[in-house]
């Protein structure tokens, strides 16, 4: 009797301590940075815990996470990641946790996603809603196989609502854009991250102050000077800053292109905090579609 007693009591602190061979958490969802955590906030509702990793006004290509938050990636039910080299501070993380046997989505994956410069995939697929649409698709699809406790038609249903929300999005984007004359759609921007939208939207990518598409490279002085040339040739009217990074480099730029070209700040690869004007994806894509808007159309 006693024996019996014991072997349930064993069973009984396993089963607390997660240590019955159950893996972490599966009712919750940690994702990596703050514009998918808002995408797949919106899919999931109330029906998980969803975890957001990055914070707002951070850089993805640089942000780091605490021992705790490792800890969270590695008993996650599902792990939702750009999947394309974004987040180059904790892919060892992200990898780490796959190979235990955390399920992970690598959203960019299911973007269709196009190259930059190098054959590289570009990360920055958000910038083109249509692609959004289809992760949407993608983040409902992995939470109901591998979240635990979800109503799958609630899931479905939110993921729809959202896809619809996102379709009024591409559709503003495109009067809005329609109203720039074609020899103006011409952008130059802190690196390389308005790919998609340019594709989308029938915009020229003139260049970028930082080669490549991540924030962690540098611009030399002939990378400058040959951007600048560029610049000058194209009468470029605007230089649009990431407003997670300083604008210095733009500012530069503009003072050797010999040109008077405004600088101005989009929110490019982070949410900001509430009332800063991109809480949200929706928020941060109209955001930015006016300024581009009104950068591109001042006289």
């Amino acid at each position: 009797m006693k024996r019996r007693v014991l072997a349930l009591c064993v069973l009984a602190l396993l089963a607390a301590t997660g240590c019955s061979g159950s893996r972490g958490n599966s009712a919750s969802v940690v994702v990596t940075t703050n514009i998918l955590g808002d995408i797949t906030r919106a899919v999931v509702g109330d029906q998980a815990d969803v975890t957001v990793l990055m914070k707002p006004n951070a850089d993805p290509h640089s942000f780091g996470i605490s021992a705790q938050q490792a800890a969270q990636v590695e008993r996650a039910g599902l792990i939702v990641y750009n999947g394309l080299g974004l987040e180059e501070g904790m892919l060892r993380t992200v990898r780490t946790a796959e190979e235990n046997g955390v399920p992970a989505l690598p959203a960019g994956e299911w973007a269709n996603p196009i190259s930059y410069a190098g054959n590289k995939p570009d990360p920055h697929f958000w910038t083109d809603p249509a692609r959004v649409r289809d992760v949407v698709k993608a983040i409902a699809d992995e939470v109901v196989a591998h979240v635990s406790g979800v109503d799958e038609a609630v899931i479905r249903a939110n993921a729809e609502r959202y896809r619809g929300e996102i379709d009024a999005l591409d559709t503003t984007m495109t009067e809005k854009f329609g109203g720039i004359p074609p020899d103006r759609r011409k952008l130059v921007t802190n690196h390389h991250v308005f790919g998609y939208l340019a594709q989308r939207y029938g915009f020229e990518v003139v260049g970028a102050v930082i080669p490549g598409g991540t924030t962690l490279a540098s611009p030399s002085s002939s990378d400058l000077k040959a951007l600048a040339d560029v610049v000058r040739a194209a009468g470029v009217p605007v230089v649009f800053a990431d407003s997670s990074q300083p604008d210095r480099l733009a500012r530069v730029l503009a003072e050797q292109a010999g040109l008077h070209v405004a600088v101005t700040p989009l929110f490019s690869e982070s949410l900001s905090e509430p009332g800063q004007g991109a809480a949200t994806y929706l928020e941060m894509m109209r955001a930015n579609t006016e300024s581009i808007t009104t950068g591109l159309t001042r006289s």
